[in-house]
C-alpha cells in the first residue's frame, strides 16, 4: 500500500511490552510456561526461542547496544555451582555442546534440544559462524542416531522439534503429556514441516548448501501428505516422528509460507531477512518508514 509504517504505533507500544517481560530489566525476557508457540510444552523464563526473536527486533530497530548485551547474556553458560553470585546472569550455552539450552531459570533449566531457537540463533547470527558450522554437523549426526534407535522414522530425513523426547520416567514429564504430548508427538518430537523451513535456511546460512538442498527435497515430501481431506499437497501441520504420519490441521499457512521460503534460500544461497540481521549494517529504520525512536 506505499505505507511501511502503519503500525510504527503499535510496534513502539509492542517494544515496551516487551522490555517490561524483563523480571531484572536487563533486556532478556523471560516467559510463562506454554506462552509461545508451543501450547503444550513446558518452557520457563529465559527460553531460546523467544529471545532470539527479542535479538532480531533489537537488530532489526538499530538497537545495538541491547543486542550485543543480550547476545552477551545467551551465550554465557548456563549451568554453574552452587551458590553463584546472584548478579551473574543466567545464560544458555550448554557446556560441551554446540547448541543453546532449551531455557534457563534461577534452579530451573532445560538441556533437551529446540530444533527452532537453534535455528533462529544461526540465521540471526546469535551463534558465530564457527558454532553455526559445528551445530549443523552435529544435528545431522543426532538424526541419524535417532534413525538407528528406533526414534525417527527412516522416511523422514528431517529432525525433531525437540530432542530427546521427554518420557513418562523423566523429571520433566507432565501428566498431561500423556494425552497431548506422547514422546515423539506434537511439541515432544514432532517433525514440524514450519520449522524444518527454517532449519533449511540455517544451512544455507551455515554455508552447508548441499545439505539444504537434501534437506529440501525431504521436507518436499513431508509436506505433500494430507491428514484431513485429499490434497495434492497437504501443508500438514506436523508428523509423528516414529511413524511419519501427518497429525494436526492439514493446510497450514506457516507449513506452506516457510516451504516457500526454504525454497528461495536454495535457490538463492541466501536467506532473505535475515541475511539484513547478521550484516555488520542492518538496516535502518528510516529505510522501511519507521522513526529512528523505535
Amino acid at each position: 500500500m506505499g505505507e511501511p509504517g502503519f503500525l510504527e504505533g503499535a510496534a513502539i507500544k509492542a517494544l515496551t511490552w516487551m522490555e517490561y517481560q524483563s523480571p531484572d530489566d536487563q533486556v532478556m525476557v523471560a516467559q510463562l510456561p506454554t506462552s509461545d508457540w508451543r501450547d503444550e510444552q513446558f518452557v520457563l523464563g529465559h527460553g531460546l526461542f523467544v529471545n532470539t526473536i527479542v535479538y532480531s527486533y533489537l537488530r532489526l530497530f538499530g538497537r545495538e547496544a541491547e543486542a550485543e548485551q543480550l547476545r552477551g547474556f545467551m551465550s554465557r553458560l548456563r549451568v554453574r555451582e552452587e551458590g553463584r553470585s546472584s548478579h551473574v546472569h543466567d545464560g544458555l550455552v550448554v557446556p560441551h555442546k554446540p547448541y543453546f539450552a532449551l531455557y534457563s531459570y534461577k534452579v530451573y533449566h532445560s538441556e533437551r534440544f529446540d530444533l527452532l531457537g537453534n535455528c533462529l540463533a544461526i540465521l540471526t547470527g546469535i551463534a558465530s559462524p564457527s558454532r553455526a558450522g559445528h551445530l549443523i554437523g552435529w544435528i545431522e549426526a543426532e538424526v541419524k542416531n535417532l534413525h538407528e534407535t528406533g526414534q525417527l522414522s527412516l522416511d523422514l530425513d528431517l529432525p525433531p522439534c525437540l530432542f530427546p523426547y521427554i518420557r513418562p520416567e523423566d523429571p520433566d514429564w507432565r501428566p498431561r503429556y500423556e494425552r497431548f504430548n506422547r514422546p515423539g508427538d506434537y511439541h515432544n518430537g514432532g517433525v514440524w514441516p514450519f520449522v524444518c523451513g527454517f532449519h533449511v535456511a540455517a544451512c544455507v546460512a551455515a554455508g552447508r548448501h548441499r545439505l539444504a538442498r537434501e534437506k529440501l527435497a525431504a521436507l518436499t515430501g513431508a509436506v505433500r501428505p494430507w491428514h484431513e481431506r485429499e490434497l495434492r499437497w497437504g501443508f500438514n501441520e506436523w508428523l509423528n516422528a516414529q511413524t511419519g504420519r501427518p497429525s494436526g490441521r492439514d493446510w497450514q499457512t506457516w507449513s506452506a509460507s516457510m516451504y516457500l521460503y526454504a525454497v528461495v534460500c536454495v535457490e538463492r544461497k541466501t536467506t532473505p531477512f535475515f541475511d539484513w540481521i547478521r550484516s555488520d549494517v542492518g538496516f535502518s529504520p528510516r529505510d522501511h518508514g519507521l522513526s529512528p525512536r523505535i
